[in-house]
């Protein structure tokens, strides 16, 4: 076990950068926090170790509570854990393509619904809010762990999924065929949108069909994450 007390240590340093997309990008690695997600990286073989100013938590760095702080996305901070990126790129028979998400909330929601009706990937682009963002990562509960994610320009991997007979589905909440009577072919890949503004228009021209959940007119709309779930759901049944 190593001990560091002191705020200038040089990987103290570089362990504070990844707070930042800037520097997550740049390196192989992500922080994450919590007991349940530590556990959950440690299945996953991601984990590369662990930072707790208790040494109850067995850490492979003891610091003082100063340095957690520093090294902290929350307010009460106990316990953090530095992961390797994931590296999976199994595409599946059933996939997500993320338009322009940006709610990390959103994201994080997203992923633990696929992992729980059974989805194989979720793609997205530089448009989404970052994967390795803290609240994404809180938000999927563990279950990024747990999913295949493959980075791609939108328009291009439709393109390509349309050639290896993927069938396309978009959410329209104005247009589309309802969920209870669309047939799910075994191969297929579905579009969720924007929280403001939905799918993109060149992106919704790709679709082979448009389908929405049937809400009443009270209200307006459904929230991304929430959607996701319902439509997942039905996939699954």
């Amino acid at each position: 076990m190593e001990v560091i007390y002191s705020l200038q240590n040089k990987k103290i340093k570089e362990i504070s950068k990844l707070k930042q997309k800037k520097y997550r990008d740049e390196s192989d690695f992500f922080v994450i926090e919590t007991p349940h997600l530590i556990q959950e990286a440690k299945k996953s073989g991601l984990l590369e170790f662990i930072i707790s100013s208790d040494e109850k938590d067995k850490p492979d760095i003891l610091v003082n509570k100063n340095i957690l702080k520093k090294l902290s996305n929350l307010e009460s901070p106990n316990i953090i854990g530095v992961c390797k990126k994931l590296d999976r790129n199994f595409l599946g028979k059933k996939v997500i393509i993320l338009n322009n998400i940006q709610d990390p909330g959103n994201f994080g929601t997203i992923i633990r619904s696929a992992v729980a009706f059974d989805i194989d990937t979720i793609i997205f682009d530089d448009k989404c809010v970052d994967l390795y963002n803290p609240k994404t990562i809180l938000s999927s509960q563990g279950m990024i762990f747990k999913m295949n994610f493959i980075k791609s320009d939108n328009l291009s991997i439709i393109d390509k999924l349309k050639k290896s007979n993927y069938k396309i589905y978009a959410t329209d909440v104005n247009e589309g065929c309802s969920l209870k009577n669309v047939k799910k072919p075994d191969y297929y890949a579905i579009i969720l949108g924007n929280e403001g503004n939905g799918i993109s228009k060149e992106i919704i021209q790709k679709a082979d069909e448009k389908i929405n959940i049937k809400i009443n007119q009270t209200c307006e709309s459904l929230n991304v994450g929430v959607a996701a779930s319902i439509i997942l759901y039905e996939f699954n049944r």
